[in-house]
């Protein structure tokens, strides 16, 4: 079970939301060393996020942004 999960609807669109989400992915590469890898979709992204304690998966698609963070045992 996620320690952290969070649904936020939106009305960005695929496409503006995949620009914020991409902003995110790079902000904390840089600000929390995390490492992201985003997989495309034709409806929807997945940026997965790892570092030392936490890790977990951003979805983001036309109409809301769905999170799931887990902490390292």
């Amino acid at each position: 079970m996620p320690d952290l999960s969070i649904h936020r609807e939106h009305d960005l669109g695929l496409e503006r939301a995949r620009k914020v989400a991409w902003k995110w992915a790079e902000d904390v590469e840089t600000r929390f060393d995390m490492e992201c890898t985003v997989i495309e979709g034709d409806f929807s992204d997945t940026v997965e996020f790892t570092r030392s304690g936490v890790s977990g998966r951003l979805i983001v698609a036309a109409q809301m942004l769905e999170d799931e963070s887990r902490s390292a045992d």
